[in-house]
This record gives C-alpha cells, structure tokens and sequence, in this order.
C-alpha cells in the first residue's frame, strides 16, 4: 500500500469512518475524505468544483463523448460543478479512498496576485474554454504535499493550525501546472470562463426558481448566444440540459437521504408537473422516483 493509501486508513481508523459511505468533513475546512466499499457500475453524478485526489482504486468518468481514467496517486480538477456519469472500481477488496479539495476563491485570487504576470498569461493562452475537467498523475511535490496534509489530520491542533498552508501550497501547485489555466480562468473575474462558473453557482442554489436562458444570459453580462456558446464550452451542456440534471441529483438525494415524497420533491426542485418529473427522472437514472424510495 502506498503511503499516501496508507495515510488515508490511519484517518479512517483514527475517527472510526471505515463503515462510511461517501463523503466527510475533515478538521481542515474545504478538505473532504472520501471513502465506499463497493465498485458501482456507470451512473450519473453530480461533481463539484474543486481538486480529487486518489489514494486507492480507480475511476472512470464520463462528460459527453470524453472519457477520463484516474486511480491511486492521479489527481483531478475541476473548475466547475458538472453532471457526469462516473464508474468506479475496487482493488483487491480494498475501499476506495479519496480526498476533495475545495478553492477557496480568496486564496485562488490572493495566490495568482502574487505569480509572474508571464504564468498567467501562458495559462490564458492555453485556455480555449474547454470543459472544465482534467485529470493527471501527482508529481512529487504533490504526493509530498497531500501525504504531509493527511499526517497531520491524525492529530486535530495540528490540522487546525498546519492544514490551512499545506492546501494552500497544493493550490498554489496546481496553478504552476500544466493544467493552471483552469484555476487562472476562475481568478480571472471578466472572463467568459469565470461568467459561466458564476452562473454554475447560481444554478446549484437557485435550481426551483423559474430559470430562463435570457435571464442567465444577462446575469452573465453576454447575449444569448455568447453565453449559450460559452456554456456550452465549458460544460458541454445546453444551459437547460444542465438545469435539468442539477434538478434530478437534486432529487435523487431528497428521496434517498431525507426520505421525501416523490410528488413533494417534484415541486421543490422546480417541476410543476409530477409526472413529467418522473419520466424525466426514470430516463436519467435508469429507474423511477418510486423504486429509489423503495430502495432499503
């Protein structure tokens, strides 16, 4: 076992967490261990923004017609939320184990102020508002970095007071990389990049209200086309599209983990008509409202 895997069950033997499924909070705020004990087949999932780190076994995961593989020691980031279809795969019995990094946008933005204009503007030239995922192996400095961030998560004071800096570093390292330009887009606040993962945002909060694309669009300060071209770009979705599966992961986690009635989720999260709902629901996750909720 790798020393980073190895790290990840002391933390998971350390706070008792080895019957979890899913995520958890760490003492470091923004820092998220993942475990599940199971390989699941391909089905739809709802990411969010931010850094994915493998400690062990491996995943595919699939946005539109791209595919990207990553498994013990890779690393992932994405710059925004994105309905994907993930696939995910146990070793040699052993759990998957992983950890999430959130960016916090002032220490993005307090990072790129202090970089040679030259690296932001080799990452801007590198952009071409593909979608905003990548995946690649950990250099060293890395590894280094996540392997010192989960030693000191075996020990509360010392997570508090030292994890802050070490996900600092692993930001900062990200932004140095190759794949920088994602982070470098967020940062910087005017571009289409940037509009687009605002709007994201406001998708993720606002996904009841009744949403149309004219309005998005204006928010983001474009036309419509612009914005739709620029969505489209980055997430590989239609506007709509995207609502539509933000709304049904939405739901799917009402039912499972809060144990809500099929036609109250329907109008929380912005469906006025229940059977609508259910169709739509049915043909995303490949079964109805009603066999989730009957799901022990």
């Amino acid at each position: 076992m790798h020393t980073f895997a190895r790290l990840m069950q002391a933390y998971a033997d350390r706070y008792q967490l080895n019957d979890q499924e899913g995520s958890s909070k760490t003492p470091v705020p923004g820092v998220h261990f993942y475990r599940a004990s199971r390989s699941n087949g391909r089905q739809p999932l709802l990411y969010q923004s931010g850094i994915i780190f493998m400690g062990q076994g491996h995943k595919k995961i699939y946005l539109g017609n791209q595919k990207h593989c990553y498994g013990a020691g890779d690393y992932l980031v994405l710059g925004v939320p994105l309905p994907l279809e993930c696939q995910a795969m146990t070793e040699n019995e052993k759990p998957l184990l992983g950890m999430t990094v959130d960016v916090d946008p002032q220490v993005l933005n307090a990072l790129v102020n202090q970089l040679p204009a030259t690296l932001s503007q080799s990452a801007a030239e590198r952009n071409n508002l593909d979608a905003g995922l990548t995946s690649q192996q950990m250099p060293g400095e890395m590894m280094d970095a996540c392997i010192r961030l989960f030693t000191v998560l075996q020990n509360e004071t010392e997570a508090k007071i030292l994890g802050p800096s070490i996900v600092k570093e692993i930001i900062y390292r990200i932004l140095i990389s190759d794949h920088g330009h994602i982070l470098f887009d967020l940062a910087r606040h005017d571009g289409h990049y940037a509009r687009v993962a605002r709007i994201l945002t406001k998708l993720h909060q606002s996904y009841a209200d009744n949403i149309t694309v004219e309005s998005l669009a204006d928010e983001a300060h474009m036309s419509v086309s612009a914005f739709h071209r620029a969505f489209r770009q980055v997430t590989l979705e239609t506007p709509l599209q995207y609502l539509k599966k933000v709304r049904l992961g939405k739901a799917k986690d009402m039912i499972l983990f809060e144990g809500k009635r099929v036609n109250e989720v329907a109008n929380l999260v912005g469906y006025s008509s229940p059977s609508q709902f259910s169709r739509e629901f049915k043909r995303h996750f490949n079964a109805t409202p009603k066999d989730l909720a009957q799901t022990p």
